[in-house]
């Protein structure tokens, strides 16, 4: 957005006000949450539909998660340009490995091509908080989050964009089992378990954040393929 300035009083000058020089910020936030849950034999990816622009809301409908192959997802959450120019060039490099190896990418060459990609733009950054879930080579569910230029940590259990402060330590609980009163042995939920987790955590988060709700695509992968479930949010 640009700003063309505007007029502000300075004492000493001579008519008593001076012209803010122009700023632009290529950046902008259109909100949305992704998240992604790590099981023995699946994981989950999930993100809701609400595209905002400040306080409005242009569209109700749009998808943040992209398909690699039938194991693996990349979910992106953050400005909406860059997260199309994003899902763009990992959709070209997935196409080219396809084409020179014969056969699709596994998790981890995933994993490390969307790191290298975004740190080769560290200096004017994609804005875009990124997750890519699936399944590896033996068939345990994994999740690595990134940040905006690529550093990344692999995990069970991830979530980013604007409802990450209310749904993570929902997520440490209940899936890691962190700060646990009691003490008790870290949970091993199931794929029904984690859907239903899964769809708490967003109804809570568009309770209480804006920019979150519409509806919650939620994509489950396992052994035999990838399966879309969608669950309703808020629309106010």
């Amino acid at each position: 957005m640009m700003d063309f300035g505007a007029q502000v009083l300075e004492p000493g000058s001579a008519n008593g006000t001076k012209q803010v020089p122009p700023q632009f910020n290529p950046y902008q936030d259109n909100g949305g949450t992704v998240a992604s849950i790590a099981g023995d034999d699946y994981v989950i990816i999930a993100a809701d539909t609400r595209f905002t622009l400040g306080y409005s809301i242009p569209t109700r409908k749009i998808s943040r998660i992209l398909k690699i192959n039938d194991k693996v997802m990349l979910g992106t959450a953050g400005m909406q340009a860059d997260t199309c120019a994003l899902h763009k060039v990992i959709s070209t490099r997935m196409r080219m490995y396809e084409h020179d190896n014969g056969k699709p990418m596994t998790f981890n060459a995933v994993s490390q091509m969307l790191s290298t990609v975004l740190y080769y733009k560290r200096f004017f950054p994609y804005y875009t908080f990124n997750i890519v879930a699936g399944l590896d080579e033996k068939g345990e569910g994994w999740v690595c989050g990134y940040d905006a230029i690529g550093s990344f940590e692999e995990r069970k259990i991830v979530c980013n964009g604007a409802g990450t402060k209310l749904m993570q330590p929902v997520f440490d609980n209940q899936v890691d089992w962190a700060q646990s009163w009691d003490g008790a042995g870290k949970p091993n939920l199931n794929l029904d378990q984690a859907t239903d987790l899964m769809k708490d955590a967003f109804t809570s988060a568009a309770e209480r954040e804006i920019t979150v709700g519409d509806t919650l695509q939620i994509y489950k992968i396992t052994k035999d393929g990838i399966q879309l479930e969608e669950f309703e949010l808020r629309k106010d």
